[in-house]
């Protein structure tokens, strides 16, 4: 007797901005934590497991116990709420205190030479952001820079989502009084583009983007509530459709009337799943200016085998493709020009009508539509390599 095995279903292999049941959300968002699944942690807050970070510098010295908190925070990151915080990370007030000083010189300064950065997800003026405080924290004070990043808490967060040889960035926001609270939304890779380019990517993409970072704060002074601390939604990286679907009104509503504020102390660390839905909070005091020291970390993996000069390859490819007929021009730009806008400088190659600048292949298709000359688009390929070097 020959019995089949029914044939499984197909997952669709591309999502649309309707794609993503928000029953199916509430159900996954609704849970609640156990608190037997972190063993290590000193507390659990409203579905967030709370360590303590003389704890964490003590497992920090055992390989053992290391490798089992760093177990621990990997499950709470992929399958728990997706969010940890760190009581005293960096315990050495000291070196936060001069760190600060160090941010808010750079704060002055930038603005003093009109070059002060926006926010991706808040109106302007409600914040001020150092991009790339990290090269300019270790290049300002590398001996405060080098005590800064000695914590363990902020290491071992790290390689617990992301391994080994990973990539450090970090970008200072500073939410000053009455500064608006950021909208609702997930972070880089995916939670970067429009609607229309993330839903040109498939479906399992959605899935491998939250592997490739990791989200971190250092809180530079205390932030009660009224503050506005990162408003969380515990558990929401589980709902991979939440790319696209998040901004959904029923989705927002539903942010709005569940996150999760928990105060935080100067010293304290935060970590999260790029993929948790968030926003910083509204600063609703008139006299706190509420700063933290944003962490975003990158896979190793995220990066190709070859170093390719993409700049030279369309200088000599640019003329050949100019006048050529019977060629997908498209394909050919996909082959040659960078596509993607990252890493880049945000000072310099700030985004303009959307949350990501314009790319070489952006540029490459401009001046083809246009017939631009060579020496106009080399300009333009030069211009913006002097705009992505920090």
């Amino acid at each position: 007797m020959n019995i089949q095995t029914p044939k499984p279903q197909r997952t669709p292999v591309w999502l649309n901005a309707d794609s993503g049941d928000f029953e199916t959300f509430r159900e996954i968002v609704g849970q609640t934590a156990n608190p037997a699944d972190t063993p290590h942690a000193a507390q659990v807050i409203r579905n967030i497991p709370i360590y303590e970070g003389a704890s964490v510098d003590a497992a920090s010295a055992d390989p053992a116990t290391r490798q089992a908190m760093m177990e621990e925070w990997a499950d709470v990151f992929a399958h728990g709420a997706g969010i940890i915080v760190i009581r005293q990370g960096l315990a050495d007030h000291a070196v936060i205190d001069r760190a600060s000083i160090v941010f808010d010189q750079i704060i002055a300064d930038e603005k003093q030479a009109a070059k002060g950065g926006g926010d991706h997800f808040a109106k302007p003026g409600a914040n001020d952001r150092i991009w790339n405080s990290l090269e300019k924290h270790c290049l300002a004070d590398p001996a405060n820079f080098a005590a800064y990043f000695s914590s363990q808490g902020i290491a071992m967060a790290a390689e617990a989502w992301l391994g080994p040889a990973s990539q450090m960035t970090a970008q200072v926001n500073r939410v000053n009084p009455g500064g608006a609270a950021q909208t609702p939304h997930r972070d880089y890779h995916l939670g970067f583009m429009s609607a229309t380019r993330m839903a040109q990517f498939p479906a399992h993409i959605h899935a491998v983007s939250p592997t490739l970072t990791l989200q971190g704060a250092v809180a530079h002074c205390d932030m009660p509530v009224e503050t506005g601390p990162t408003m969380l939604l515990p558990f929401s990286q589980q709902f991979y459709e939440g790319y696209l679907a998040f901004s959904r009104p029923e989705f927002q509503a539903y942010f709005a009337a569940n996150y999760v504020q928990l105060p935080l102390h100067k010293g304290d660390l935060v970590f999260f799943n790029p993929a948790v839905m968030h926003g910083a909070g509204t600063n609703h005091t008139t006299d706190r200016f509420r700063m933290v020291n944003l962490l975003q970390v990158s896979s190793a993996f995220g990066r190709a085998m070859e170093t390719v000069n993409r700049t030279r390859m369309l200088r000599a490819l640019y003329p050949a493709i100019r006048t050529a007929r019977g060629l997908n021009i498209a394909n050919v730009i996909a082959a040659s020009a960078e596509g993607y806008p990252f890493p880049t400088n945000l000072d310099s190659n700030p985004p303009v009508g959307g949350l990501a600048p314009k790319t070489q292949a952006d540029f490459l298709r401009e001046a083809l539509a246009q017939d631009q000359g060579e020496d106009a688009f080399f300009g333009l390929l030069d211009a913006l390599d002097a705009k992505n070097r920090s």
